[in-house]
């Protein structure tokens, strides 16, 4: 077998039907080898012969998709510079569609002898590092098509894959855990009836387990920490890791986009495992460590970390870029999925040292006729100094709410002072957006995610219980914003029990029903515990999967219902910013006291006021294009307080013909709607919502 020369475009291997032409990066290299592994790992090694600019090629005639492979580049190893060539390390291809095999934390990984940190390890690493692997191009995907629901209309579930379903009694054994199982009929279901229109899985990119969390017995469960930008992870493939990851992973999005379902992927661009100056060399590190990483300029053998993880990946670069860039637009032109939730997405667009809204990487994706059209939504913080920038996102992106997560909290928590920022968390945080001309869709409303409690420990818990971390319970949150309605974690008091229910009803009300785009954390609707764990990054066990037995049936109807109470009303979806009943805006909103009174100015300071009514009237809301679309009227009572109040209603409304669609206090099968025709008061007990509904 010889390697001819070949076209140094595009990166990456790529198999034509007859062999497969390989193309990688590397700047200082001097000769980069191609290596083939067979079933036995023998190893071939061809030099690359083809080079244009810093770009090596090469073609061979009879590799085909299975084909596991690695390359070795020979060159300068000097860390002071920041040259970290090395040809006793075999890499990964930064290109990889599909990566076989697990990292096993050996010394020859490591850059250096333990015992000299200023040397090079010269210990070949290729029996302990995964392999790339050569990927059929070819898929059946019919007549596709991507959802594209408006933002208007987008609920998300952010998801992940193994989680989902690992437990799940309807998905056959052999699928569950995988992407396989996602794709299940049953899970899709679930999906449906749910009412969901996004899945926003966790991070799919090929990743490792840590060498500290697998010395504790433990593995990495959420996955943000990717060595492979391109190819699905192999551990949640049904089918094997020889490059059958890739189909199975389309079929998952074909299945789902039949359904009607975004599949939006929670994407770690930032940093990669390789660490800092101490970490391993498996890819990047020993291509060009100096192209594809932020360096300590003063000594360059050090990394800049803005990401907490070792590295910071320098999106400033243009190879770094390109990378980034062209593995966004893989996943969505030959995996078609149809949105990203960018981690630490700060980091990432940082230029010299702090956040430009203006900078290559957010200009990029700006101009890419593919990308501008995916939905992009930021985590808006890094670690870094000028790191939290909730709201300085161009208009194009959508952004984590984190403000709205503290905001309800707080408030439904009891917590003096916050019934403004309730106000501006549910009516889309325009205090926030609408100043640099956004709208509300700019707004991801969570209360929970993956990183802190469930809803349901997120009100049967004042404080974290992640001894199962084995970090004696000093990793995770300290500061949760939970409260445990009076009893610490599990508790048989029917009354502490009926309190915690309705406040899991109060909590997703406030998020399903607020202006903004509302996201959900999986197994929430099902009242999923993690027994007090906030940090469950390390529990790829029962603790964090989610436990199809001991669903919250109660919980899940009632999700359901709000969910469709949304969707129906485009009064709780608008895509403008609802204002006061002025009549000049698309609908209005009106504030009123418990006493029926119209809320004045320091109504909002009075630190003991913890309840209102908020009246939305949908008779002029219009529908994304600007043409009306009447709706029906609102009037939500909302009673943060421990007490039993009569909030009257205000005088003005009283003509309408009310019914009572909704109660968080309501349990199950028992709440039915009922009319409230001429009522002046209406009853709540403390902690609850009610919402009346009024057809013109």
């Amino acid at each position: 077998m010889q390697v001819k020369a070949t076209s140094t475009f595009p990166l990456g291997a790529h198999f034509d039907g007859a062999g497969t032409r390989f193309a990688v990066f590397s700047g200082p290299a001097e000769r980069v080898e191609l290596c083939l592994f067979d079933d036995q790992d023998r190893e071939t090694r061809f030099s690359l012969p083809g080079r244009e600019g810093d770009v090596w090629s090469g073609y061979l005639d009879g590799v085909r998709p299975g084909q596991r492979y690695g390359y070795r580049v020979h060159g300068p190893y000097d860390p002071s510079t920041g040259q970290r060539c090395n040809p006793h390390k075999l890499l990964v291809d930064p290109y990889a569609l599909a990566v076989d095999g697990q990292l096993d934390w050996q010394p020859a990984v490591f850059p250096y002898p333990f015992d000299q940190p200023e040397s090079a390890q010269l210990e070949d690493s290729a029996r302990f590092v995964p392999k790339s692997v050569v990927v059929s191009p070819w898929f059946d995907w019919g007549p596709d098509q991507a959802p594209r629901t408006p933002w208007s209309d987008t609920v998300v579930l952010e998801l992940h894959v193994k989680a989902a379903t690992a437990n799940h009694p309807k998905v056959p054994p052999g699928l569950r855990g995988t992407y396989a199982g996602l794709a299940h009929p049953a899970f899709v279901e679930h999906l449906l009836r749910l009412g969901v229109t996004a899945v926003e899985l966790l991070p799919v990119h090929q990743f490792v387990h840590s060498k500290s969390l697998l010395d504790r017995g433990l593995r990495n469960h959420w996955g943000y920490d990717s060595l492979a930008f391109f190819a699905p992870h192999a551990e949640y493939s049904a089918h094997g890791s020889r490059g059958q990851q890739v189909p199975e992973f389309k079929h998952m999005v074909k299945k789902l986009h039949q359904a009607g379902i975004e599949v939006w992927l929670d994407v770690v661009y930032n940093h990669t495992c390789e660490g800092n100056h101490l970490g391993p060399i498996l890819s990047l590190k020993g291509f060009d460590n100096p192209s594809y990483y932020r360096l300590v300029e003063e000594d360059r053998r050090y990394y800049m970390d803005y990401t907490g993880c070792g590295n910071t990946t320098d999106s400033r670069s243009p190879y770094a870029l390109q990378l980034i860039v062209d593995s966004l637009r893989y996943w969505v032109t030959e995996m078609h999925v149809d949105g990203f939730r960018f981690d630490l997405a700060t980091a990432l667009a940082r230029e010299l040292h702090g956040y430009d809204p203006l900078g290559g990487f957010l200009d990029v994706l700006q101009q890419d006729p593919v990308l501008r059209q995916a939905k992009l939504v930021a985590e808006p913080w890094d670690v870094g100094e000028g790191g939290y920038q909730v709201g300085g996102f161009p208009s194009h992106w959508s952004e984590w709410n984190g403000p709205f997560r503290d905001d309800m909290r707080d408030f439904w928590r009891g917590d003096e002072g916050k019934l403004g920022a309730f106000a501006q968390r549910f009516m889309g945080s325009a205090d926030i957006f609408e100043s640099r001309r956004r709208k509300p869709r700019a707004s991801i409303n969570f209360v929970t995610c993956h990183d802190g409690f469930t809803l349901r420990d997120l009100v049967s818990y004042d404080h974290k219980h992640n001894e199962a971390n084995g970090e004696n319970n000093q990793d995770g949150e300290s500061h949760n914003r939970s409260w445990n309605c009076g009893v610490e974690g599990e508790t048989d008091d029917p009354d502490i029990l009926a309190l915690r229910a309705r406040q899991q009803r109060n909590l997703l009300t406030t998020l399903v029903l607020s202006q903004g785009v509302p996201m959900l954390l999986a197994g929430d609707a099902l009242g999923r515990s993690q027994r007090g764990n906030n940090n469950a990054y390390c529990q790829d066990n029962e603790l964090s999967w989610m436990d199809w037995s001991q669903v919250d049936e109660e919980l899940l109807r009632f999700t359901e219902q709000l969910l469709t109470l949304r969707r129906n009303h485009r009064v709780f979806r608008q895509s403008r910013w609802v204002k006061g009943r002025d009549g000049n805006t698309p609908a209005g909103v009106g504030w009123y006291r418990p006493d029926g009174k119209p809320m004045q100015p320091s109504d909002w300071t009075v630190p003991f006021a913890r309840s209102l009514g908020v009246f939305l009237d949908g008779r002029r809301v219009t529908r994304d294009d600007g043409e009306l679309a009447p709706d029906g009227c609102f009037l939500i009572l909302v009673n943060a307080s421990h007490e039993t109040l009569s909030f009257g209603v205000p005088t003005d409304l009283q003509i309408a013909d009310w019914r009572q669609i909704l109660d968080t206090s309501a349990r199950g099968r028992e709440f039915r709607p009922k009319s409230m025709k001429r009522r002046k008061r209406v009853q709540l007990v403390g902690r609850c919502i009610k919402v009346l509904a009024w057809d013109e």
